[in-house]
């Protein structure tokens, strides 16, 4: 295989490696963002990605699978950085309305960090010509997009049921 090729390769793997850390991280916090929020709407969503999630770790074992690779992480920073900055947001003294908001909107932040993992991951799965990861990774890409619009529905209808005054 050409040089080029091997780096590649070698990028694609350090992708997997931070998106299945950061999948692990979130199977960790996700339900204590779940037990935060007092809108049944958003913590049952949280809920249901949580279960989601643990079919992502799965899938991503068999895309390490494909590789002929033990499925072991590497520290997402990233990801790190984000769940200290929604445990941040679970911290805050504000009203449960303005907090279930801000929970939401953190939620959205995960999502748009793996979407943007996933779709970088298919991108060198696709160019590497490992069509059956490239499929694992996309399906996974889906589910996230699907998670941030939900996210995005249940964040504008908790916006929109904050009194003007807490909102302030």
């Amino acid at each position: 295989m050409p040089k080029k090729e091997e780096g590649l390769e070698d990028l694609f793997v350090e992708e997997l490696q931070d998106l299945l850390d950061g999948e692990k991280q979130l199977l960790r916090f996700i339900p204590t963002m779940a037990k935060s929020a007092s809108d049944e709407g958003l913590a049952s969503d949280l809920r249901e990605h949580l279960e989601v999630t643990k079919g992502q770790v799965d899938r991503l074992g068999r895309v390490f699978a494909t590789l002929d690779r033990k499925p072991v992480g590497r520290a997402s920073k990233g990801m790190q950085g984000l769940v200290e900055e929604s445990h941040n947001v679970i911290e805050m003294e504000k009203g449960q309305a303005v907090m279930d908001t801000a929970i939401a909107g953190s939620a959205r932040k995960v999502e748009h960090y793996e979407i943007a993992g996933y779709e970088n991951a298919a991108a060198l799965a696709r160019q590497l010509g490992m069509n059956d990861a490239a499929g694992l990774l996309e399906q996974t890409l889906h589910e996230e997009v699907e998670a941030d619009r939900k996210l995005a529905e249940i964040g504008k209808r908790l916006a929109s049921e904050v009194p003007v005054a807490a909102a302030r």
